[in-house]
């Protein structure tokens, strides 16, 4: 028997005024998650109430790991995604690479949380001449921030535990045209941001965000509590760090990235790969719908899920099939994100399990009929379900 996680960042809405009042997964024709919604679907509360919701939170809760005891932060699972290891008494941040429109700091408006979508050797030329300003690299050697480069709008920072940072800023992607200099608390975060918005004038990205800090995290393993293992294909440091903090690897895929367009067909044959090499679990994440809520793309996000079912979904499967062997899938959207706001949200999501020896008639996958279904109330419990463990 072989196992298969399939989460769509995002793909869960509410309805919107563009699609008739429709969320996009009732507005679409999606053949491979109709199939795997054909057995068993219904709602799941991924993320815990009064947890804030993301990415973060919600899928430690799929990976059976409660973000109510073990959650520090969510920078530190993408530090362990990068590669960067945390030492007692270290900060870790998520620092965007953003764009803001306006002259002065203060009244400057956030455009872009990515920095229009930056990227490859441009998102590294642009971390270069911010270390190499000197009024900015002079201000992060008092304050011992380090930023750790990457070929992406997210960068890693890391800096000592203290209070002197002020408090978090907020997620840049929920406050899209809002004045930035009223989002940031005073302290040395917003020296920094400062600092880089001066050293970074008339570049695409031409500013730095550092948010959702953490400290070190340990995670329980993945194989020990569940007593199976493989791959997780991510294009996302925040999912490869769960995995490799849960002792689960994660392949790196040429070309994959978090954007619309990213290899679909290489994490498949990741996935497929890793299961050929003998692990009898996968998982694959594709984040292209929860950019896409974020930026408000009602075209975007439909597009994102057309090609999530068929670039993914359907090639997963019939790569299943071809080998032979029974399978069972669980497949879900972490957390809602929603066209009307941009914003997370910790709503129940819909899910459904698939097993390749039953049959039933293909339905539609979406939050109607999901909510006609068995309810989840723990996401802990997924994993076992997908397992056919006791609960």
């Amino acid at each position: 028997m072989r196992y298969v996680l399939i989460i769509g960042d995002g793909i869960a809405d509410r309805p919107v005024a563009p699609l008739g009042g429709k969320t996009p997964l009732e507005a679409l024709a999606l053949p491979g998650m109709a199939r795997l919604a054909s057995q068993r679907m219904g709602l799941a509360r991924t993320v815990p109430e009064g947890v804030a919701p993301g990415s973060d939170t919600a899928i430690l809760s799929i990976f059976g790991c409660d973000p109510r005891t073990c959650y520090t932060g969510r920078a530190a699972l993408e530090a362990a995604g990068a590669g960067v290891t945390l030492r007692q008494g270290e900060t870790c941040w998520r620092v965007n690479l953003a764009t803001v429109e306006g002259d002065e700091f203060a009244g400057a408006l956030m455009r872009s949380h990515n920095g229009m979508g930056i990227g490859g050797r441009e998102a590294l030329d642009t971390v270069d001449a911010l270390l190499a300003d000197a009024e900015f690299s002079a201000l992060a050697r008092e304050l011992g921030f380090v930023i750790h480069p990457s070929p992406t709008f997210r960068q890693m920072g890391v800096g000592p535990v203290g209070s002197a940072w002020g408090d978090p800023l907020p997620g840049p992607h929920d406050h899209l045209g809002e004045p930035i200099g009223e989002l940031i608390p005073q302290g040395n975060i917003r020296r920094l941001v400062e600092a880089s918005f001066h050293a970074l004038r008339g570049r695409r990205a031409n500013c730095i965000w550092p948010w959702a800090p953490g400290e070190a995290m340990g995670l329980d393993s993945f194989a020990e509590r569940y007593g199976h293992s493989g791959p997780v294909v991510s294009a996302v440091p925040l999912v490869k760090g769960i995995a490799r903090l849960c002792g689960l690897p994660a392949p790196e895929v040429e070309g994959a990235t978090g954007e619309l367009d990213t290899n679909y067909e290489g994490k498949v044959a990741a996935a497929l790969s890793g299961l050929d090499a003998g692990a009898d679990f996968a998982a694959l994440h594709v984040e292209a719908p929860d950019e896409c809520s974020h930026a408000r793309d009602v075209e975007g996000k439909l597009e994102a899920i057309r090609r999530l079912d068929a670039r993914v979904i359907l090639p997963l499967l019939a790569g299943l099939d071809a080998r032979g062997e029974a399978y069972r899938v669980l497949f879900l959207s972490d957390h809602p994100t929603l066209l009307e706001s941009g914003a997370h949200d910790g709503a129940p999501v819909p899910f459904c399990l698939y097993d390749s020896r039953l049959s039933a008639a293909p339905r539609t996958f979406c939050e109607r009929n999901a909510a006609q279904g068995e309810r989840v109330e723990e996401g802990t419990t997924l994993m076992p379900r997908l397992f056919e463990l006791p609960l």
